[in-house]
């Protein structure tokens, strides 16, 4: 008896979701929906860099030191605060003549490369900041990418938009099936990252053709995408 008592306080227990798919009475539908959100960038990271030459590792070092100053300082009269600016890379390394194969690799000095990242929310300022810090030292501009602040509202929208195209597409299985929707058994999701696309640059001249050209960057959209699979348990049609 207590045997038997057992065995019916255990067929009792509600079933997991797992335990319900385990179970051959229990049919299900499995279904995917993905769902994309497209936004404006809000903020951005200008990746500029200095780099210098010198007979000695030193001499490379400390003119790099003066020209990266240089363009923190016209950076920061230009309305950049200081603390939105920070260093990605920095290395120096000897210099080579170009190899030849019948002697030995000639040292012709080193070169110091310093990488300044800068972060804005002025995104129409872009330009301006570029062309500053290309007159104030910087040789190379390595780059500019966009992002999003807010970007986890984005993903929800993405995701709301996947949950919902899944769910149309497990009502279409059960109507053609003739079965009817039950409980969501399982759920999972896989959200992107933003799809970032390259800042398009272009050099426009002002109205005064004897002006100097200044640089425009014109941001992308960013697209973020979100994937999620629903299992559902059907049952028969009433």
């Amino acid at each position: 008896m207590f045997a038997l008592l057992t065995s019916l306080a255990a067929m009792a227990q509600p079933q997991t979701a797992s335990q319900a798919r385990a179970d051959l009475s229990v049919r299900t539908v499995r279904v995917e929906g993905t769902g994309e959100t497209k936004a404006q960038p809000d903020e951005a990271w200008i990746d500029l860099a200095v780099e210098t030459q010198g007979a000695t590792a030193k001499a490379a070092g400390e003119e790099n030191a003066k020209k990266i100053e240089r363009v923190l300082a016209a950076l920061t009269a230009a309305g950049i605060p200081r603390k939105e600016m920070e260093t990605r890379n920095y290395s120096v390394y000897p210099d080579y003549a170009q190899p030849d194969p019948r002697s030995e690799p000639k040292l012709r000095g080193y070169r110091a490369n310093n990488t300044l990242s800068v972060h804005t929310r002025e995104l129409g300022r872009l330009g301006e900041w570029i062309d500053r810090a290309l007159a104030s030292g910087a040789n190379r501009v390595d780059g500019v990418r966009f992002g999003l602040s807010k970007a986890d509202a984005v993903r929800a929208e993405a995701l709301r938009q996947a949950v919902e195209r899944a769910r149309k597409s497990a009502e279409v299985l059960a109507a053609a099936l003739g079965v009817r929707l039950g409980a969501v058994l399982e759920a999972s999701t896989v959200a992107e990252p933003p799809r970032l696309y390259p800042a398009r640059a272009m050099m426009a001249m002002a109205s005064d053709k004897s002006a100097e050209a200044s640089t425009q960057i014109l941001p992308e959209e960013q697209t973020v995408q979100a994937q999620v699979t629903l299992v559902y348990a059907i049952e028969p049609a009433r």
